[in-house]
């Protein structure tokens, strides 16, 4: 049985190495905490707004402000920088906190096309880090939906390796 890396990889059409690169450059020291701030701003602002409602719906629990909070502490904290994400919420466990929501394939792909334009007009990430970070980003929401999949199959979310046995 493939491990939710390899569906990761598979379904992102984004190789591990690839997917990873952000681990050989310290992102939030060449890029700013501000940068990252100013990305999650964007990101956010753009699916709050989306013309979609479905994805829209996704989101009405939350709030914008909290949700990109976490999402930039995150960022934050997995691209190099200090543990904003851990020291306030507690471990990642990206399957864990992502499990009340519907990760689908088109749900993955509607978040990939909004992440892709934050990161666009984002004119202070460099294009070499916007080909890392998109790679990570399409790479873990693919993750994600291998996760949610699995979390249907068997009403439970899986180890945090993400690993099948």
């Amino acid at each position: 049985m493939q491990s939710l890396q390899e569906k990761a990889s598979e379904w992102s059409g984004v190789d591990s190495a690839d997917a990873f690169a952000i681990d050989n450059t310290n992102l939030f020291q060449k890029l700013g905490l501000q940068t990252f701030i100013n990305l999650s701003t964007n990101f956010y602002n753009r699916v709050y707004d989306d013309e979609e409602e479905w994805f829209r719906s996704i989101f009405v629990n939350s709030k914008k402000e909290e949700a990109i909070q976490n999402q930039y502490e995150f960022f934050v904290q997995r691209m190099g920088g200090p543990p904003l994400y851990s020291q306030r919420k507690g471990h990642p466990a990206l399957i864990g906190r992502h499990r009340p929501f519907p990760v689908t394939h088109q749900a993955a792909e509607r978040w990939l096309h909004h992440m892709q334009r934050a990161v666009d007009s984002t004119s202070d990430i460099d294009d070499d880090s916007k080909i890392k970070m998109m790679n990570f980003f399409r790479h873990t929401a693919f993750f994600l939906v291998a996760g949610d999949e699995l979390k249907n199959q068997n009403g439970r979310v899986p180890c945090k390796h993400g690993a099948s046995k």
